[in-house]
């Protein structure tokens, strides 16, 4: 997969962030994933409690729920196999900074579909990072694990991305991604310094 053609992220993780920065903290790197599979499920019932009245939408995202806990429950199975203790819920501060992007005046409908391109750019680096340690990480396991998730966070990418054209009704949609990546760009320049997902 190149993520320019299928994510179109304009700035690659540097793959030495998994040399130098997580291989001497998997833990951290475990427990940071773990809650963010966490949020993810938080992510998806938020959405289906702001738009009830959307059906196919209710039912992807309960379905989705259902795969981020899984996904979840998976983590922290390694995490117990290696030893390790969940530990306490971490801040993730470039997804905070995302938030602030979004839109929340308008109407219910563009705040619907901005909530959906936050999570598809969401979706989108994470799919890249799993890429980056599926492909970097010393460790076999890991290797495997991240990237069977690659694949799972690019088909909910493209979800998220296909419900916000779906419900767009006139809003520019490509106009907004376009505007969300170029946002994500200047945020993520600053990351890739901790042995945290998004870090």
């Amino acid at each position: 997969m190149s993520e320019k053609t299928i994510l179109k992220l304009q700035l690659p993780t540097d793959p030495l962030w998994v040399k130098n920065v997580v291989e001497s903290n998997i833990e951290e790197l475990l427990t940071d994933h773990a809650y963010c599979e966490q949020k993810a499920a938080s992510n998806a019932i938020t959405l289906i409690v702001q738009n009830p009245n959307y059906p196919d939408l209710v039912q992807e995202m309960a379905l989705l729920v259902q795969e981020e806990m899984d996904h979840f429950k998976r983590v922290h199975d390694i995490i117990i196999k290696r030893g390790y203790n969940l530990g306490k819920e971490r801040k993730d501060d470039y997804v905070g900074e995302l938030y602030k992007f979004l839109k929340h005046g308008g109407t219910r409908q563009s705040q619907m579909v901005d909530r959906l391109l936050f999570s598809a750019m969401i979706e989108a680096r994470s799919c890249e990072r799993f890429k980056v340690l599926s492909e970097n990480i010393n460790d076999d396991e890991l290797s495997i694990f991240y990237h069977e998730l690659m694949i799972s966070e690019a088909t909910h990418y493209t979800m998220f991305l296909r419900l916000a054209k779906k419900y767009a009704g006139d809003i520019d949609v490509d106009g907004r991604w376009k505007d969300f990546l170029a946002y994500e760009a200047n945020v993520v320049k600053n990351y890739g310094k901790k042995e945290t997902i998004h870090g």
